[in-house]
Formats: C-alpha cells, structure tokens, sequence
C-alpha cells in the first residue's frame, strides 16, 4: 500500500464498483496546535473525511478517514479545537492526497489533469491550477542583490518585479511603481548590500529611503539599453546626414515608372478606357443627367460619374501600385554588375550577397535577376536613406557580426557627417 498510509491505522480494505475503498482511522497520538504549537490529545469528537489517492492496480482508491477534533489547553491560545493533520495524507480544506495535488506541481494544467486521468482521478486543468494556486508559497530569504523592474499590464498601468539577482526567483509582485512601496520593502527586508535598476528616479528615491547602504548599479541590460537610446538619439541630431550613407545613383538614366501612363492606348485595357470616356462624354456634354446617361448606355451610375467628371481618360486608367522597398534593394545594383560581368546562376549571386550581409531568401534574388534572363532592365530603385534607429542598431553591432552593407554605409556617413570619427 502507499508509505503516507503508515501513519494511520488501516481498519478494511475492499473494492466495490471497481473502486479501492480503504476505513482508516488516526493514531491515539499528541498533536501540536496550528496557532500556538502545544500538544494535545485531548479528544473533543471525531468525524470521518473522505480523500482521493493514488490509483493501485488501475482501478481507482478511495480512503475513509477517521479524524480526530482536539480541545488546545494552551492558556494564552484563542483557539478552542482543532483537528489533527496526517503528515503526507491530509492537508485543511482538501479532499484529495498530496501526492495528486504534486501533478499540478510538476505539470501544471493540461499535463497534470492528463497525468491524474492515467492515475484514475479525472480532474479539469482549472481544478488543477486552482490547488496548484492554494499551496502556500515558501518563505523568500532577504536577497543579498535585488533586482528592481517595472511592466506594463496595459496601456498606462505598470507593475514592480522583485528578484533575487543571485538565484534569478522572483520574490514580490506589485501593481503599481511608487517610491514608498519599495522603501517599505526594504525596510521590512534589511540585509540588500546592492540594488539592480534601471533609470527610473522613483525607484532610486525608493532605495534611497529603504536601504540607504545599498549600492545602486545598473544591470547589463538596462545599460545597454540606455547606450542604444543615447546613439540613437545622437542619430537623430545628424538626420540631415543620413542620406550621405546611401551611395550615388548610376548616371544612366532610370526606367520608366510603371505607375506613369503613357499618351498611347497600347494595350487593351487602356483602349476599354479611351473608348468608354469618348462615349460618356459625347452623352453627358448634351447636359443630360447621369442617371440619363448610365440609362441610356446601360452602365452603372457611378461609373459614368467617374468617366464624365475626368478631364482625360489617362486619369481613369488603373494605375498599378508602386513596389514596397524590400531588404534587396541595396543590392540590385550590384546584381546588374556581376549579370553584366558573365555571372548568370542566382545561387552563386545569392551567396555573394549573403556574404555582403544580405539575409533573404534565395527565390527573392531568383525573381529579381529575371527580367535580365529576357533582357529586360533590372528594377534599380533608389535605396532610402538608413532611419536614425537602423543607424543605432549598426553602430551598437559588433564589427564582426555587421554585414558588408551596413559596414559600408557607416564608412560613407563617417566621411560626409561633421563631428564624427574617421572610422565606423
């Protein structure tokens, strides 16, 4: 049987309906107070609890369980009864072993309720939570190093996060960030020799109150973060330099935009388009009505509404969207020139370009290297110029993990901005 039965003394065991019932009854033993610790064994009544455990041999154990209700003779104890506790077999207010409430323990939810379905006690994942939830959370020892954060809950609402910064356990939770929560922490919690934060003045003025002895440092995330804000800050103040990181465009003359109609109805669309508003306007220029003249053509409203109020009929071609910059752009140009050289494979390009920093994918450069295979013209677009946080995020980079492209964007902004080193 289970060892946590040995505690008590097991009276019948017999299975009805495919269940293990067990009778079971306490030991005639002295037990502490749960408020002031005195023995007793001082018998007030007894009454019988029924508790779930661990399945034996597939089928599911039930124990009925003897308990005794003592008097505590304690004189300066403000509690009359109590009933006893069996150590590893009961726990106040729970009907089910602890060794079934560990499955929440190790499992949490979903897994625990699928561990103790196997153990023959189904039980939901919220139930399991909910005990998980009333166990008593252990006693947190006062840190030698804490470390202090705010969170967001949601828009405008923040939280503080105590941790131990030795053993990385968090210790508090509050709502709120405030000076005097942390100064009343501190000095109900004596012994922080240093305090993790981050720049925030109500936390500094909060140690400074609580444990005025405690040295105030900065963890390695909140300096680098401070860093990246003061670069980005600086780049920022020079945006009128930034352009100079993207280099010159060719002198050869740029294509034609796409999104530019010509005069001319080349295509089939645009000649649907020339021969509509020729026929809208001739009907609407008699000063008839629009809804005289969609009847009369047999076409919606708005459509001869559209046609007739435009001045030409380029205007009411659908012109095509302009293409989104992508992270390919920077090197187009360099594409054309190695196409131009007598490299043709895409693969051996997109290796190239991965080895300039590039970080896309290889049917990317595929598509693009296509017009040049039917001897079309690469689509060049103008590279924009770097934003002050691309910037940032080069200059904080380590110089072996920046790619060739960002390292020499830094170079060209180097040279061209005033007040800045020779070398990125």
């Amino acid at each position: 049987m289970s060892p946590h039965l040995d505690a008590v003394r097991v009276e019948q065991v017999w299975v009805a309906g495919g269940v293990v019932r067990i009778a079971a009854c306490t030991r005639e033993l002295t037990v502490a107070c749960p408020d002031c610790g005195g023995g007793s064994a001082r018998t007030h009544s007894r009454y019988s609890r029924t508790l779930a455990d661990v399945a034996v041999g597939g089928r599911p154990v039930v124990i009925g369980l003897s308990v005794r209700r003592l008097f505590c003779d304690g004189p300066g104890c403000g509690r009359r009864t109590f009933v006893e506790q069996v150590e590893g077999l009961t726990v106040r207010y729970q009907r089910r072993s602890p060794l079934l409430q560990m499955a929440g323990v190790l499992l949490a939810g979903r897994g625990g309720a699928r561990l103790l379905q196997i153990l023959k006690v189904p039980l939901s994942r919220t139930s399991v939570l909910f005990h998980l939830m009333r166990l008593p959370l252990p006693a947190a020892a006062t840190p030698r190093v804490l470390g202090v954060d705010d969170f967001a809950l949601y828009a405008g609402v923040y939280g503080t996060l105590l941790v131990d910064a030795d053993s990385r356990l968090p210790i508090e939770l509050w709502a709120g960030r405030y000076a005097e929560q942390l100064a009343a922490w501190l000095r109900t919690n004596p012994g922080v020799e240093a305090v993790c934060r981050d720049g925030s003045l109500v936390y500094r003025q909060g140690i400074t109150d609580g444990a005025p002895d405690a040295v105030q440092v900065s963890d390695r995330f909140h300096l680098w973060q401070g860093l990246s804000k003061r670069v980005g800050d600086t780049a920022a103040a020079h945006r009128s330099c930034l352009p100079t990181a993207v280099p010159d465009p060719a002198a050869a003359s740029p294509p034609p935009s796409p999104t530019a109609p010509s005069d001319q109805a080349d295509t089939r669309a645009r000649r649907h388009a020339k021969n509509l508003f020729d026929a809208v306007h001739a009907v609407t220029d008699t000063g008839i009505s629009l809804h005289a003249a969609a009847h009369r053509l047999g076409l919606n409203r708005r459509t001869v509404g559209k046609y007739a109020r435009a001045a030409t009929w380029q205007e009411c071609v659908r012109r095509t969207p302009s293409r989104r910059p992508t992270s390919l752009d920077p090197y187009l140009e360099y594409l054309r020139q190695r196409w131009e050289e007598g490299e043709h494979t895409a693969t051996v390009l997109h290796q190239e370009i991965v080895a300039k920093g590039y970080r896309g994918h290889y049917q990317r450069v595929k598509m693009a290297i296509a017009p040049l295979r039917r001897g079309l013209p690469i689509d060049t677009a103008r590279e924009r110029p770097p934003s002050p946080r691309q910037v940032a995020r080069w200059i904080t980079t380590a110089p072996s993990r920046r790619g060739l492209h960002a390292t020499e964007a830094l170079r060209r902004l180097f040279e061209h901005c005033p007040g800045t080193g020779p070398n990125p």
